[in-house]
């Protein structure tokens, strides 16, 4: 037998730490290569790891809820299929390694800060050689720099900047006072979950960090239903799962982005990326949590194909089995949030995305239509944009553009294979 460190691994480009959410797992288990092990969420991906090796699980290094930098040990296996170490000779041949690497690469090893810690220390000029950390092994954290900035803002000289020393006690004790009186008897309180946290960091980092514009569109979507409810249920006999109108919308709105590839944008400081692929983002949520899963190369792709893969897709998201690639890679976000009868929202944008756009509940409303009055099927298109990539004429054009296609080309006998 060996003993062996089982490390974070990178679940995406640009990871750089993962959130143990569970442990599925305890010390004494046996456990087969590729076993999950732990659940863990990323900035990017909610996701189960697997062993890295066959044995039994010796002792959990990292606990739930706890931030690990990838390659960081997070819990040691005796593996099957190795020796023990050897306490003389492997110990000799480590120290021997060590001291070569002293001799040849006498320099020191640069420290690894995250992209927030890197952001924040950027912004405010502080040198992070000087800052204590007080994270695992002295890693400089987040908090440790907002900490710091708050100590600042403390030795400020209150007759010189009496508006911001001022607002700033006064939103210390309302915040004091809000805490001790938000609870009273019979209140439920219910513990923030890492899968929690990571969502709501990421909707403060899209909402802090984007300035958000809206738009709206009405769209006609009459023949669309009748086309879809003419195909429904031999489409489910036939296939073995549901023709949604999502996957129409879905269809128009990929269609409507090949012909204005500036939706298909991301912000990124010093330039525009305009992305090749046109990665569909779709909000699915289960009991407990938000996923979203990514439909590659939707421009591509029949109004069949896309609607096995919202199939697929959905059912892995409510049963835990999404892999991590699945969740990589959008490049513009649709929200089916008509499924539960909104008629008009504006939704967050996805960062790094540029756009997000809701598809609204479909509801019969009456039309005037060459001057008479008539019963249609509506819905509501809208749009959430960055308004550092996008502006309102070509977002105008775009929405005028999916609202063409809807009205204009889905009609009875339309193929969708």
């Amino acid at each position: 037998m060996k003993i062996e460190d089982m490390k974070m691994p990178q679940l995406g480009e640009s990871v750089t730490e993962g959130t143990i959410l569970k442990w599925l797992i305890k010390p004494g288990d046996h456990v087969n290569k590729y076993d999950p092990i732990a659940e863990v969420m990323t900035d990017k991906v909610s996701a189960e790891i697997p062993s890295s090796f066959t044995g039994r699980i010796l002792k959990i290094v990292a606990r739930e809820n706890e931030t690990i930098l990838v390659d960081e040990v997070i819990c040691t296996i005796e593996a099957e299929g190795g020796s023990e170490k050897n306490e003389t000779g492997d110990q000799h041949s480590t120290e021997n390694e060590k001291m070569l690497e002293t001799v040849t690469n006498p320099e020191p090893i640069k420290p690894r800060y995250s992209p927030a810690v890197l952001k924040i220390s950027q912004e405010n000029g502080i040198d992070l050689s000087s800052v204590k950390g007080s994270g695992r092994a002295g890693r400089i954290t987040r908090k440790d720099l907002v900490k710091l900035l708050e100590g600042r803002m403390d030795t400020y000289d209150a007759n010189s900047v009496p508006s911001v020393t001022a607002f700033y006690e006064t939103n210390e004790k309302l915040s004091s006072h809000f805490e001790k009186s938000i609870t009273s008897v019979g209140d439920l309180e219910i513990p923030i979950t890492g899968m929690r946290k990571k969502i709501a960091a990421n909707m403060v980092k899209s909402k802090t960090e984007i300035p958000h514009a809206w738009m709206m569109v009405e769209v006609d979507a009459t023949e669309l239903v009748k086309l879809r409810d003419s195909l429904k249920a031999e489409f489910k006999q036939k296939e073995g799962y549901n023709l949604t109108y999502f996957s129409f919308f879905i269809k128009a709105i990929s269609q409507a982005i090949t012909e204005f590839p500036e939706m298909n944008s991301m912000w990124a400081d010093d330039k525009i990326i305009e992305k090749k692929d046109i990665n569909i983002s779709i909000a699915i949520a289960s009991s407990n949590a938000l996923f979203v899963p990514v439909i590659k190369q939707v421009d591509e792709k029949s109004i069949k194909g896309i609607a096995r893969d919202i199939h697929e897709l959905a059912l892995k998201a409510r049963t835990g089995k999404l892999k991590p690639e699945e969740m990589q890679d959008g490049t513009f976000t649709i929200n089916n949030i008509g499924a539960f009868g909104s008629i008009q929202s504006m939704g967050i944008i996805n960062h790094p995305q540029a756009a997000i756009l809701q598809v609204e509940s479909i509801v019969k409303r009456p039309v005037i239509i060459d001057d008479m009055i008539a019963v249609r099927n509506m819905v509501n298109l809208c749009l959430s944009i960055d308004h550092r990539v996008l502006d309102g004429l070509v977002c105008g054009k775009f929405l005028a553009r999916i609202k063409e296609i809807i009205e204009t080309s889905f009609q009875e006998g339309t193929n969708i294979y």
